[in-house]
């Protein structure tokens, strides 16, 4: 049986990659890798092969990504926690995270040239709605089939509620950690409500590497490192919202629990991205400018990451071209090398729409979706922020409406979830810890 994302086989690839992203020469593994799999060895042999190849490469030492990190860094300026906690625009960012999930997920996996062509051939593109079916020629989805992780299930005419997805699976596990543990929980905490209700086989790249990572009795930091060639990819991005909601006005806080979160699985630039994302989430609860919100994730992670660069180039973008597509263009140019699920592209891609939107919902979710890479966990993230910066009640119906406001899920107590209720015990959270200085403490 070969369980996807860790296989020994693919592994060896994307350790490669990642260890010459992070400066070594790996010249002699990749030719002695090429040359395997020129033999054309039995399936079992390259197995042998590729996990030999692993052992010698090593996982990397740790990198300075602890919750410290963070505490060095700046406070952004301008920004004051609300007197009342923020209700509306909590809820808006549940509501908005569902919709841009469910509209990104059914071209999950597709190239941006895919998306276009499939969009234009029933003539929805430039997108505007949930995505339908209608129209689109057969042998055309034979070629490209929908995300099969729900992606039929998410069609404008299936929809009947928020089908399962790690992008909305994640805010509900942390919602229980912070639940059960408050805001000073610690990674091992994170781990503990993993393995208890998370079930495997819902994780995807570094967090399906750290969950089997988990079951052999490493613990974190190692988890992230030890034969985890995704430590920088997209998994951390879309978990930390909920450390935004519950820290209004506070993207230092936001990032500090975030940090915390993300070490379980990834490091530098994997765990700078869920900092970002929830620090914006934080800015969002009590801004109103799109620029403003990307500007404060900006300050929330080190200015020398590669991370931070890519943000800077996003938030570039606007006044260098006029047009979506063109910003798209420019992307793909500087991040185009990455895999698709890697953070550095996705992030900037997010920031890009968020400031191309202009805060107007919809043409926010619908710009990041038809940029590609990881649609979904895209959709999802400007939908968060976005809907959290405008609130629920200026939410377009026709994007609310057909969820029913009900979240299916394997996660343990949290199937047939209101989204509303949901966003009602993040906001009983954000009530009982609104200081927030404890969770400077790790």
């Amino acid at each position: 049986m070969n369980l996807r994302w860790i296989d020994p086989v693919e592994l060896v690839e994307h350790e490669l990659t990642q260890q010459e992203d992070e400066g070594r020469d790996v010249t002699v593994f990749r030719q002695r890798w090429r040359t395997a799999l020129s033999a054309n060895p039995p399936a079992g042999e390259l197995r042998r092969i590729a996990d030999s190849l692993l052992n010698e490469l090593g996982s990397p030492g740790e990198f300075p990504t602890r919750v410290e990190l963070v505490t060095r860094l700046p406070a952004p300026h301008g920004l004051v926690p609300p007197a009342v906690v923020p209700e509306n625009r909590i809820a808006g960012g549940w509501f908005g995270r569902a919709a841009g999930c469910i509209l990104g997920k059914p071209v999950e996996g597709m190239s941006r040239q895919v998306i276009r062509q499939i969009l234009e051939s029933n003539g929805t593109w430039p997108l505007a709605d949930y995505i339908t079916q209608k129209g689109i020629p057969p042998e055309l989805l034979r070629e490209h089939p929908w995300n099969r992780h729900g992606g039929s299930e998410s069609l404008r005419e299936n929809i009947v509620c928020v089908t399962e997805d790690d992008d909305m699976n994640y805010p509900m596990v942390n919602l229980a950690v912070l639940e059960s543990f408050g805001r000073d929980f610690s990674t091992q905490q994170v781990a503990t409500t993993w393995l208890g209700m998370l079930p495997v086989l819902t994780t995807f790249t570094a967090e399906r590497v750290a969950y089997l990572n988990l079951l052999n009795g490493l613990v974190p930091p190692e988890t992230a490192t030890h034969r985890n060639p995704y430590r920088e990819w997209i998994g951390a991005q879309i978990r930390g919202d909920i450390f935004g909601w519950i820290s209004p006005g506070n993207p230092r806080v936001a990032a500090t629990l975030a940090c915390k979160d993300a070490r379980l699985s990834h490091v530098r630039n994997g765990i700078y991205a869920e900092m970002f994302v929830a620090a914006m989430v934080a800015a969002a609860c009590v801004i109103d400018n799109p620029r403003d919100v990307v500007e404060a994730g900006l300050r929330a992670i080190p200015s020398d990451s590669e991370l931070a660069r890519a943000i800077s180039f996003a938030l570039s973008l606007p006044d260098a071209e006029s047009t979506w597509e063109k910003g798209v263009d420019r992307l793909y140019e500087r991040f185009g090398r990455y895999h698709w699920v890697h953070a550095i592209n996705n992030a900037a891609l997010v920031a890009a729409a968020i400031l191309y939107g202009k805060g107007d919902f919809e043409q926010s979710i619908c710009n990041v979706v038809m940029g590609g890479w990881d649609t979904d966990s895209n959709g999802a993230t400007v939908g968060s922020i976005v809907g959290t910066m405008i609130g629920q009640k200026r939410l377009p119906a026709r994007w609310i409406n057909p969820l029913n406001n009900k979240i299916r899920t394997s996660l343990k107590g949290f199937d047939n979830s209101a989204i509303s209720a949901l966003a009602e015990r993040t906001c009983a959270l954000a009530s009982t810890s609104r200081q927030g200085n404890d969770a400077l403490k790790n």
